[in-house]
């Protein structure tokens, strides 16, 4: 038998804490056994079905289907009671333990200072049993750990995370004022989204992908053959439109729909002195928690159709929340809402314990003269950028197939020639116009970047946050006199541009912002 210990990157994780009363070790529950069963519902379906539609004729392949699923279910049902019996976890005085395995042992335990989050997530499956998983994240040298029990009943989850996070030195937990709740009628930005249409090509493509490789070519069924036979014959000036329409209609509904799955029940709050709290889901329960002092700042986010809907979204950086996608995920505060919600929100996740009214920033995202614009060079580059990179290929690429092919094309691409120009000028312009970037309060105050158009992000870093800056420039900035300068933030996406600023503001700037990081340079 041979025992591993890991840890999360701290010389006390090796050496977890001694035993106590209070250190007992605990096991999982039992129903954990039946959930990872649940798989084999869909096989089980399929073959109903096949039997619903041979009148009960199954045939030899089918039978063979049946004894494969019995044999897994055994095994299965046996490798998870194994895995349940040989599965302990506790909490010590310093350490949280997680103990695995059967012939070959495994200790792993992280410190219990490091800990930054304890999340709680419930798929349907589990919901059905009364169980959730939880996930507890460290931070460190290496990127992070994390411990994952599955699963627990919610009653014990919720016990597990408020001892942790007291354990850890979060705060005991107590009555705080509850930051947003959840409103039906944010419904109404649901199809605002990229699931609006985004979201029907993928599923589409999810279900071409299954029937492919089922041996099913869903080109040659009759209806779908059919369908794009009659599309293709018809009035394209006339059908196309109307398809447009179709796959929003569907998108929309759609995205009501996972909308509603996500975020129903949606509550942020400060769960105790130092933790904030956002919990969601109607069919999947999640339950994510940041600490206070590994919070960096927030991002608004406002893409282009929330954005003409009056709507805005709200991302927590942290550090500790995972890799990129997983703080994609896990960063998100506040789902597509009114953006007088996003900034009230916004404001009570920025505001210190010393400084409850502190509302600078929410004012400063309101106020746009509150932040410095940028040289009229940068509209310039944009307008370039979109000529050289989608107006002239494009242009040039249908005028060369009209020469060869059919004259039509290059009809159309005078047209096109015609019609995103103005669309360039027009893109470019609200990109250059949401250009900014300033300061909010004293030192420990907020910087502030706004950049954007198809998504326009307004960033409030603390700027005690800002580890480093980077200055980049090319040949073209350089000869129009500005550069692109980056904040090196540990949390979040580690790094938030300011691009296209004035070169000769940028130094004094980013001195002004995160004193003492230049000196050095500015010395010389």
């Amino acid at each position: 038998m041979t025992t591993h210990l890991t840890g999360a990157g701290s010389p006390g994780a090796d050496h977890p804490g001694t035993d106590s009363p209070s250190a007992a070790w605990r096991a999982l529950d039992a129903r954990t056994i039946a959930v990872h069963c649940a798989w084999m519902a869909a096989p089980l379906a399929s073959l109903a079905l096949t039997a619903l539609a041979t009148g009960g004729r199954l045939g030899s392949r089918a039978w063979i289907t049946l004894a494969a699923i019995a044999v897994s279910f055994a095994c299965v049902t046996v490798t998870g009671l194994i895995s349940w019996s040989r599965t302990r976890y506790r909490v010590t005085a310093d350490s949280f333990e997680l103990r695995t395995g059967l012939f070959t042992r495994r200790l792993r335990a992280i410190p219990l200072h490091r800990v930054r989050n304890v999340d709680l997530t419930a798929n349907p499956v589990q919901r059905l049993f009364g169980l959730v998983v939880l996930r507890a994240g460290t931070t460190g040298a290496g990127g992070g750990r994390e411990l994952t029990l599955e699963a627990l009943t919610r009653p014990a989850a919720e016990r597990l995370r408020a001892e942790l996070l007291a354990r850890a030195g979060t705060g005991d937990t107590a009555d705080e004022p509850v930051l947003s709740t959840g409103d039906p009628r944010w419904l109404r930005y649901a199809p605002l989204t990229f699931w609006v249409f985004g979201g029907v090509f993928a599923a589409v493509g999810a279900v071409w992908r299954v029937l492919d490789d089922l041996g099913v070519q869903p080109w040659r069924i009759g209806p779908v053959r059919r369908a794009f036979e009659d599309f293709g014959n018809s009035a394209l000036w006339l059908t196309i439109p109307l398809a447009l329409l179709a796959v929003a209609a569907v998108g929309g509904v759609g995205a009501v729909v996972l909308y509603a799955e996500n975020w129903w029940r949606y509550r942020l709050e400060w769960a105790d002195g130092g933790t904030l709290r956002v919990r969601r889901g109607l069919l999947t329960t999640r339950s994510v928690s940041i600490e206070r002092a590994r919070l960096r700042g927030a991002v608004l986010r406002e893409p282009m159709l929330l954005r003409a809907g009056g709507g805005a979204t709200v991302r927590a950086v942290a550090s500790g929340l995972g890799d990129c996608e997983e703080n994609r995920t896990r960063s998100t505060l506040l789902p597509p809402a009114p953006r007088a919600e996003a900034l009230r929100v916004l404001t009570g996740v920025l505001a210190r314990p010393a400084a409850p009214a502190e509302t600078s920033v929410g004012e400063a995202l309101f106020d746009r003269p509150e932040l410095t614009r940028h040289p009229r060079v940068a509209l310039r580059r944009r307008v370039m950028r979109g000529m050289v990179w989608v107006v002239v290929p494009v242009t040039a690429a249908l005028a060369v197939l009209g020469a060869l092919l059919t004259p039509v094309l290059l009809y159309c691409a005078g047209g096109f020639l015609l019609v995103a120009t103005p669309v360039v000028y027009a893109l470019a312009r609200d990109a250059y116009r949401a250009l900014g970037h300033g300061l909010a309060g004293g030192h420990d105050g907020h910087l502030l970047i706004r950049s954007g158009t198809f998504s326009r992000d307004t960033v409030a870093l603390d700027r005690r946050a800002v580890l480093a800056w980077t200055f980049t420039d090319s040949p073209m900035s350089r000869r129009a006199g500005v550069t692109t300068l980056t904040a090196a933030v540990a949390a979040g996406e580690d790094g938030y541009r300011i691009p296209d600023m004035a070169a000769g503001e940028a130094a004094a700037f980013a001195h002004e912002a995160a004193p003492g990081i230049l000196d050095e340079f500015l010395a010389m």
